[in-house]
């Protein structure tokens, strides 16, 4: 199969490597639940949801990856849940042995399944030799981290032995909501909570950590690393032109820094064609990825989001695999050159 064929999902979760047993042991968030109906719900730091066999059986995702025409997935350690935040006496050693796995499962699969690694943010000493680990050692691109880490520039200061440590050998860092260690989930909704929470709230999370990340000195102070923001950037799109005119009328000598969103990766998951016309007018085909969120949701991103956009042909088969396969070459070249 040529690369023009190649379809490359770069946003997805996995709860497999031995951490369905870990959670199963747990008796407080995150933790598993049987209901009254038999079915298992995943009690998560941010939520509940059901807890299928799409969640841990990499089969399960291969087949239906097959099925969609899909031929690569990032597989990524599952920020949202929070088991990261845990003590690391408690969840180090069962995140090591997922990460292991990650790297089995690739090797499994001749590359179609890539890792993206968690670490044990609880102990930053413990998380740092880890980054080291899984690039140097294990091979797989990047790790995966909280969001809230990012929301202000204050926020950043407590990750930047993390990112000194991504630097090293070169890493790939996805920005994923998620709460911080310590932090307590936000107060729910009072109504149409899913909504609320899943679609507003996390959109606009998605856009407060790609202006951190182009407000601050994250793109030049961390060369080796590169960062995917999570659903093409959240409002970013719509809303860009107002943060300019904010810039233009407020502080005219400072402009709204528009291009250095061109410097950081995004995926399209669980949006649809209307908001990939909109991203790649402002960012860019070439920054853009793939992407569905499954598990959580099961749609083709190809077929759902990308065939039916109004964009050029070049510009699918950039977004469809090679924006992808770029950042792979990127970081392997990173880690062979360090």
């Amino acid at each position: 199969m040529g690369k023009e064929q190649y379809r490359i999902d770069m946003h997805s979760h996995y709860y497999g490597g031995g951490l369905v047993e870990t959670i199963s042991a747990r008796q407080k968030r995150p933790y598993l639940r049987k209901a009254d109906d038999g079915t298992l719900k995943m009690v998560a730091m941010n939520g509940e949801f059901p807890f299928t066999e799409h969640y841990y059986d990499h089969r399960v995702g291969l087949a239906e990856m097959n099925a969609q025409g899909l031929t690569h997935r990032l597989l990524t350690f599952p920020g949202a849940l929070g088991v990261d935040l845990l003590p690391a006496h408690e969840i180090a050693t069962a995140i090591y042995a997922f990460n292991d796995h990650l790297a089995e499962l690739g090797a499994q699969t001749q590359g179609a399944l890539i890792g993206l690694a968690g670490v044990p943010l609880a102990d930053m000493d413990l998380a740092c030799a880890e980054v080291l680990r899984i690039r140097r050692d294990l091979g797989l691109p990047g790790i995966i981290l909280p969001s809230n880490y990012f929301n202000t520039l204050a926020d950043l200061e407590e990750m930047r032995p993390l990112l000194d440590a991504a630097n090293t050998y070169g890493c790939h860092i996805m920005l994923h909501p998620g709460l911080k260690v310590g932090e307590e989930p936000p107060a729910r909704p009072t109504d149409h909570m899913q909504y609320r929470l899943s679609a507003l709230d996390l959109q606009n999370s998605a856009a407060q950590v790609a202006l951190t990340v182009i407000l601050s000195d994250m793109l030049d102070a961390y060369p080796r690393v590169t960062f995917q923001v999570v659903n093409l950037g959240g409002t970013l799109p719509f809303i860009f032109e107002r943060l300019e005119s904010i810039a233009r009328h407020r502080n005219p000598d400072a402009p709204f820094p528009t291009e250095r969103l061109k410097r950081v990766w995004y995926d399209c998951a669980s949006l649809g064609p209307r908001a990939l016309e909109a991203a790649v007018k402002l960012l860019g085909a070439d920054r853009i990825m793939l992407g569905s969120d499954y598990p959580i949701f099961k749609d083709d991103p190809y077929a759902h989001a990308l065939a039916p956009a109004d964009l050029s042909a070049q510009d699918k088969q950039q977004i469809a695999w090679k924006t992808a396969d770029d950042l792979v070459t990127q970081l392997s070249a990173l880690r062979e050159n360090t």
